[in-house]
């Protein structure tokens, strides 16, 4: 009973009921007038033909396009009211054009070396290609001259965090999804703190909506007080609105300009199991020395910019460059390139960023995703590599966080198989993390799924690496993972319930909208 009043208390529940209220009220509200004037019928019935050949002549998914026009046509007033609530998967115009005035002002900084770029395409023209695509449409340059260290597991990251914090001597700057009160982000609090008293610039960015359910409703001011300046992104507010589509899904960590952390570990304890939900929570995560952490802060004040509605600090950016603390020359590891995604344009780069590893792929590609909710040209492009005898191996959780999420995610795994995907499931728990790697010399780290909201809809961000030290060590970590998974067989599939094959095809249908 305590637990039940608590949740209704809390503010998910009565954010989350206010917004239902408001949307079965809109709903209900057309559905009235529809029903009470035909003139009215007919004329949303003619913009849901207009709306359907609008959507039809969009540049977005195909998958998108065949869930809208579904829902629209099959219940034209509530399809065409629920459309208009949740349609638009793009933030505000205001939030886009600050977003676009950021990324202008800070574009002269996002230089890269000529002589790295004429490196690699020597060494590797085609790896050179994917690697010109980031620059060109993710804006986000080629680096050397950086270390990469790579984390199988939340535990490891969580110990490097802290060693790397505690050395801070000029600024930190965090960006994260979830934060939950516990071991994990108490230690870190007291640190931000104690450096904050010290006399350093610390920031921090977290989303409301990934937050909502673990942090109270003005957190912020907590932490204002402490001496840490501190943004939200997306404040949920119990009112209906197409902001709530698009998350700050990204995790950044960026000390003093040069080292910087990112994957797929959020700041709660579930992530270092400290709690236990799932099982063995796996997580993984890269830490970068050296001069490519520079556009992973500049990806941080970008952010921070369009949150405040400022680019002051973006004008004066240059007092967080890379070598300004650090005056020792870097390790060269190979090549680094951070990049980030935003649903503001209409280039998915998370997506083809994999899409070009698996692609180029001569011998093997290994992934990590928690969730395998996959559209059309993944669903292509990962069954011709298997059929050009490419070792493709997908690795998804055992035990999952999200039930039917689960399902949907099993839904996908008699196509890939049938063309020859191996597909393995993790049985000591939930895999959360996030990563690509290819041919012992390409590699994805970062906090891209492979789901609709990771690739259309969230702020994410991402490290390829060419070459780089944490190449072999994801693998590595894949041949250990596979050593305590089970292989998925057609049989395995053949065994699921006709009433579960339903349940997955309602859900496939249904997923670009989830």
């Amino acid at each position: 009973m305590q637990k039940i009043l608590k949740f209704l208390s809390s503010r998910l529940f009565v954010v989350g009921f206010a917004i239902a209220v408001q949307i079965l009220w809109f709903i209900g509200f057309i559905y009235l007038l529809g029903n009470r004037y035909q003139w009215f019928a007919a004329a949303v019935q003619i913009l849901c033909i207009v709306a359907v050949l609008w959507i039809a002549n969009k540049r977005i998914n195909p998958s998108y396009k065949l869930a809208w026009t579904i829902m629209i046509l099959s219940v034209p007033i509530v399809g065409a009211a629920i459309y208009l609530l949740f349609g638009k998967s793009r933030l505000a115009k205001d939030v886009e054009n600050r977003f676009e005035k950021a990324v202008k002002v800070s574009a002269p900084l996002m230089k890269e070396k000529p002589e790295y770029r004429r490196q690699l395409e020597k060494e590797n023209p085609q790896m050179n290609k994917q690697s010109v695509y980031l620059r060109d449409y993710a804006g986000c340059p080629l680096y050397r001259n950086t270390s990469t260290e790579y984390f199988p597991v939340g535990e490891l990251l969580y110990q490097k965090m802290i060693q790397e914090l505690r050395a801070a001597e000029h600024f930190i700057f965090l960006e994260y999804f979830i934060i939950d009160e516990g071991e994990m982000w108490t230690s870190i609090l007291d640190i931000l703190e104690e450096k904050a008293r010290n006399g350093l610039d610390v920031r921090l960015i977290y989303d409301d909506m990934g937050c909502v359910g673990t942090l109270p409703a003005k957190f912020y001011e907590d932490i204002r007080k402490r001496g840490i300046q501190c943004e939200v992104f997306n404040r949920f507010l119990p009112m209906v609105s197409i902001v709530l589509n698009n998350r700050d899904h990204r995790k950044i960590m960026v000390i003093d300009g040069h080292t910087g952390f990112t994957g797929g570990i959020n700041l709660a304890d579930e992530y270092i199991n400290r709690k236990v939900r799932f099982g063995h929570w796996k997580d993984t995560g890269v830490m970068l020395k050296g001069e490519a952490v520079w556009s992973i802060t500049v990806m941080f004040l970008q952010m921070w910019s369009v949150i405040k509605g400022s680019t002051a600090e973006l004008q004066d950016i240059c007092q967080y460059q890379t070598h300004r603390y650090h005056e020792e020359e870097f390790e060269d590891d190979g090549f680094v390139q951070p990049y980030n995604d935003t649903p503001l344009d209409h280039e998915t780069v998370g997506e083809n960023a994999y899409l070009n590893v698996i692609n180029q792929a001569r011998k093997y590609v290994y992934i990590f995703t928690p969730y395998l909710i996959i559209d059309n040209e993944m669903m292509t492009c990962l069954c011709l590599a298997a059929k050009n005898g490419v070792d493709v191996r997908i690795v998804t959780p055992g035990i999952p966080d999200k039930k039917l999420v689960f399902a949907l995610t099993r839904s996908y795994y008699e196509q890939l198989i049938d063309a020859g995907v191996r597909i393995f499931e993790y049985e000591p728990g939930f895999l959360h993390a996030k990563s690509f790697v290819s041919d012992d010399e390409t590699a994805i780290v970062g906090t891209i799924n492979l789901d609709y909201r990771s690739l259309y809809l969230h702020f994410e961000c991402g490290v390829w690496m060419y070459r780089s030290r944490a190449v072999m060590q994801v693998k590595e970590d894949v041949l250990h993972t596979l050593e305590h998974s089970r292989e998925i067989t057609k049989e395995f599939c053949a065994g699921w319930h006709p009433l579960m094959r339903l349940l997955q095809s309602l859900l496939r249908l249904l997923a670009p909208l989830l």
